[in-house]
């Protein structure tokens, strides 16, 4: 590992050591390169939505005064994945086996809770390999020029940061409920996704290796947030939001993209 390399993962030995501004120049750095590489939805209504959703959301769960920012992939299978400094990404795949508003803001209430909880972070301390050694080292040294900060950061990185402990996705579930529900949001979304994923998986396993490939333990995690939401009086959960015209409109607008390119594998 060169010397640049050490120092980088040296700066990560805990994930508090990195402070927010740097947690951001992660994030934005990781970003631009992804979305270089991955077909990002240019729609203007499309991304409108999402990032509306998005901040309503993000906004109550994250006091650190992040700007985060929502991208839809144009791909078909199902993933979602948060880089740190609040870039959330999710496939068009996810969105179209959605059923309800619900289901899709649970979603992104998970990816906000890896944020808030630094997962992401935690992650790259996990790390193996040179290449995030150097990356980390432009990033945080800002001792790369951006040609080698941009050979360094592959789009691999979407893959780290979509893989969590199990420990960490308890955690970002139990963030899911709690966010959704201060947004004014109907939580039982959460668990719904997770059996519309468990159906689709019997019928068409390829569409949602990905997510399984990364989220384990799907059906367990639907009675714990089962048993999370029950704790909450139920008059209260009553009165939250569960589906609305314009989450409808928007899906629609997303199924009416031309077909997403294939998926490089």
């Amino acid at each position: 590992m060169t010397r640049l390399a050490t120092i980088a993962l040296l700066l990560l030995t805990t994930a508090c050591s990195v402070s927010l501004q740097e947690e951001r120049q992660m994030g934005q750095q990781y970003s631009a390169e992804i979305n270089a590489q991955l077909p990002i939805v240019q729609d203007a209504e499309i991304n409108r939505y999402v990032n509306v959703l998005g901040d309503s959301i993000a906004n109550l769960a994250d006091q650190r005064g992040l700007d985060y920012q929502f991208y839809v992939v144009n791909a078909s299978d199902v993933n979602a994945f948060a880089v740190p400094g609040g870039f959330i990404y999710l496939n068009r795949g996810l969105i179209d086996r959605t059923t309800n508003l619900s289901q899709l803001a649970g979603v992104l209430g998970h990816e906000i809770g890896h944020v808030v909880r630094r997962h992401s972070v935690k992650q790259m301390q996990k790390a193996q390999g040179a290449n995030v050694g150097i990356t980390l080292g432009c990033i945080l040294l800002q001792a790369c020029t951006s040609e080698a900060a941009s050979a360094a950061i592959q789009v691999g990185g979407a893959a780290l940061f979509a893989k969590f402990s199990r420990d960490d996705e308890r955690e970002a579930d139990e963030e899911a409920v709690k966010n959704v529900i201060r947004a004014g949001i109907d939580p039982s979304g959460i668990p719904q996704m997770f059996q519309i994923l468990l159906d689709e998986r019997k019928a068409r396993p390829d569409a949602v290796a990905g997510w399984f490939g990364t989220h384990p333990g799907e059906e367990e995690r639907m009675g714990e947030t089962t048993a999370m939401i029950n704790q909450y009086d139920a008059a209260i959960l009553k009165t939250l939001t569960v589906n609305s015209p314009r989450f409808t409109a928007f899906q629609a607008r997303v199924r009416a993209l031309p077909p997403a390119p294939p998926t490089r594998r």
